[in-house]
């Protein structure tokens, strides 16, 4: 293909048709010889197997669980936006990680996976590898529908509704480590110390869409829950059931819950509403049970916002910008796409630059396949890191 730095990627996942492909097929995707030099630290742990001279790896995600397996190349197809703003199927060879032995929750039934879809900032994920060949820029975004349909749409490039704010990543961090400052129920911040929200070797605040619910930092929950309480109308029952703060209403969640707003570096501030920390549970007559859905980080400093929050949202990751930004947004609705070549310019719908070769397209929303990890999922008979 005839690669344009200015070309934006939709992914659709429901117009693949899938194959089972073996690892030892080598006529489905190419085995990467041990020889092969790579500039990702991350594969220094990759190992030499002597019997085949194959590029081995082994990896282990947060949960416990892991994976190993061999290092192959196979083409990755996708949609572009060009210039002109038309959108075509393209193609790129990218290098991925094809397991052949999990362990921990990835062998267990409930929770294997298809494959999961590498998007981190090293030279080995799958948007830095496209960034390099000039096939997408070094950004990407997405927007989680929170319904229970599931499904949205996810950009190797930037969406440009208006509105985003953004705040700088952390920088020299493997995760996408944001600076949260402080939180707030209701429009007043909860009594947090501020120690508890910096970055270190043990403690910071992660956004990732391979989480399902959130997790707060040990010493931030107990007073993250005990504000809401308070605000929380004596009217309303409250239980606590299997160790989570629960409550019985009859009334919507925005009529009885308060908002509460997450304040980051820069002053940019993520509004959530109840549905983005409350988990609806079971029905008693005419009443729901609703219950906390940010779990205690027991014992850790750790904080992670994970697609409970992320859902009802557009994310840009802006790796170039070493930025994140965010919006809420209805994610059923359409969107506005970029395909500028500059990282700084932010378009409204049918505007065109007069400045540069920056346009937008305003296309639908693609309906793509979600389960338990959201975007990170891809499915592929080969886990794909």
């Amino acid at each position: 293909m005839d690669a344009q730095p200015q070309v934006d990627s939709i992914f659709n996942w429901n117009s693949l048709t899938l194959r089972s492909h073996p690892p030892h097929r080598k006529s489905v995707a190419r085995m990467r010889s041990a020889t092969l030099q790579f500039k990702q630290a991350r594969l220094n742990r990759a190992t030499s197997d002597s019997s085949s001279s194959l590029c081995g790896y082994t990896f282990q995600y947060g949960d416990g669980s892991g994976t190993s397996g061999f290092y192959v190349s196979d083409t990755l197809y996708f949609g572009t936006i060009n210039g002109d703003e038309q959108t075509v199927n393209s193609s790129a060879t990218v290098i991925f990680g094809c397991s052949n032995s999990q362990s921990g929750d990835l062998t267990k039934s409930d929770r294997a996976v298809d494959g999961i879809f590498g998007f981190g900032q090293q030279e080995l994920s799958v948007i830095s590898q496209l960034s390099s060949q000039g096939v997408a820029p070094k950004v990407f975004s997405h927007c989680l529908r929170g319904s229970d349909n599931g499904g949205g749409i996810l950009v190797l490039g930037e969406i440009t509704e208006p509105g985003i704010v953004y705040t700088p990543m952390v920088q020299s961090q493997a995760h996408y480590n944001l600076n949260l400052t402080s939180i707030a129920v209701n429009g007043q911040t909860v009594s947090i110390d501020s120690s508890v929200f910096l970055t270190t070797s043990t403690q910071g605040t992660i956004i990732d869409s391979g989480t399902t619910l959130a997790y707060l930092a040990d010493q931030a929950y107990d007073p993250f829950v005990n504000a809401i309480n308070g605000a929380i109308s004596s009217a309303v029952n409250s239980l606590v059931v299997k160790g989570n703060q629960c409550y019985v209403t009859a009334s919507s969640p925005e009529e009885t819950f308060p908002s509460v707003t997450l304040n980051f570096e820069g002053g940019a501030s993520m509004n959530l509403k109840p549905q983005d920390y409350l988990l609806q549970q079971n029905q008693i007559n005419n009443a729901v049970i609703w219950c906390i859905g940010w779990q205690k980080n027991t014992g850790q400093g750790i904080t992670i916002l994970g697609d409970l929050v992320l859902k009802d949202k557009i994310f840009v990751y802006d790796l170039a910008n070493q930025r994140v930004g965010w919006k809420n947004y209805d994610c059923s609705l359409s969107v506005n796409v970029s395909t500028t070549s500059g990282k700084n310019e932010f378009l409204n719908t049918g505007q065109l630059s007069q400045s540069g070769t920056a346009h937008t397209r305003h296309f639908n929303l693609l309906t793509t396949c979600i389960a338990v990890y959201l975007v990170h999922i891809f499915s592929y008979a080969c886990r794909c890191l």
